[in-house]
């Protein structure tokens, strides 16, 4: 530990992404990327985009991107922020809407755990709401008196989704605080909020283009909500950094919101995956975590999990495990191509005979 290290730096305990491994070709189903190549109308607009206008700074606010934004999502562009990724959104949201050491923040205890870090670092209290035995979030949780409410939908890792009605019903019981939903996984199946921005000031919708539409290496993240929420986030991202997201980021993610026939193509092939591969494990004896997300969350009674991830790993496939309570008997594995799953079921019967 450094001596030049600030206190906090000291203390806090960062976020651990999925590993990206370079000893040998893997089957990685670890990270929820999508399995697909971002539509061929992304990369031409990037390859347009690469000239000599890279010398100049990016337009800071992303004005063309946050019109194509707002009309696909029919609202106005005042509604729509854009920035590095969802998580460099969820880092700006924190300190833009909650205060330091003051009323807690509520989140789920089993979600995105990136949440308590940025609660760390930002001097956040937070508050966990505890999930059944089934990964559910009891609606009631959210009747507390609080400082902020963070809700995944569909959640991780679980996978599991919440109804709008149910958000709703957080939303109208909870009006002076800010509610962020954080729609990572809500393409493949899941139901978003959206449309209840324009009845909900307090709702704060975040959404990424690295999971539906392939551009995990891209890093584009958006936000859709109330314009005095999106004015927040502005002022916290003009206090660090104005220029968020560059020149070949902003061309690309333009086109990739454009190609909406190849998006539901993509997504439309990881559902079905989804489901043929689940069924298979569930005949298996897997116990499966209902899914609307682009990955499944499995255990099974005659292998532990950290035993799962081993082993798979050893047959070349990545998946993910989390040595926490509560969860420390399943894996989480991302939906890859049908043949990398048909991989993963064969490495999976062998380490596991049905």
């Amino acid at each position: 530990m450094s001596r030049y290290w600030s206190n906090k730096v000291k203390n806090i305990k960062p976020y651990t992404p999925g590993e990206q491994p370079k000893d040998r070709k893997y089957i990685k189903l670890n990270t929820n990327e999508n399995p697909y190549p971002p539509s061929s109308r992304v990369i031409e607009a990037i390859k347009n985009a690469a000239d000599e206008t890279l010398r100049l700074y990016p337009d800071p606010m992303g004005e063309e991107l946050r019109e194509t934004l707002a009309g696909y999502y029919q609202l106005r562009k005042s509604n729509v922020f854009i920035g590095n990724g969802s998580d460099e959104l969820l880092a700006f949201s924190f300190p833009a809407f909650f205060e330091p050491a003051g009323k807690p923040v509520l989140f789920a205890e089993i979600t995105y755990s990136f949440y308590p870090v940025y609660a760390a670092l930002f001097n956040i209290n937070y508050r966990l709401i505890p999930v059944d035995e089934d990964f559910n979030i009891p609606e009631e949780g959210y009747d507390q008196d609080n400082g902020g409410i963070i809700i995944a939908n569909p959640n991780a890792p679980s996978g599991k989704g919440v109804t709008v009605k149910s958000i709703e019903g957080v939303l109208s019981r909870n009006k002076n605080s800010v509610v962020i939903l954080d729609e990572a996984y809500v393409d493949f199946g899941g139901r978003s909020a959206v449309k209840l921005i324009n009845d909900y000031p307090n709702l704060l919708v975040i959404k990424t283009l690295s999971k539906s539409h392939s551009l995990a290496g891209l890093r584009v993240g958006y936000a859709l909500g109330n314009e005095d929420l999106i004015e927040g986030i502005i002022r916290v991202k003009d206090s660090i950094n104005s220029y968020t997201v560059d020149r070949l980021a902003l061309a690309g993610a333009g086109e990739a919101i454009k190609d909406d026939n190849y998006f539901q193509e993509t997504r439309s092939k990881i559902m079905k995956s989804r489901e043929r591969v689940s069924a298979r494990l569930t005949e298996m004896g897997f116990r499966v975590i209902p899914s609307q997300a682009n990955f499944i969350f499995i255990s099974s009674k005659q292998c532990p999990g950290h035993v799962l991830f081993q082993s798979l790993r050893e047959k070349g496939i990545l998946v993910r495990y989390f040595d926490k309570p509560k969860i420390d008997n399943f894996i989480r594995v991302t939906i890859g191509t049908d043949e990398e799953m048909d991989c993963f079921l064969e490495a999976i019967m062998a380490i596991v005979p049905p």
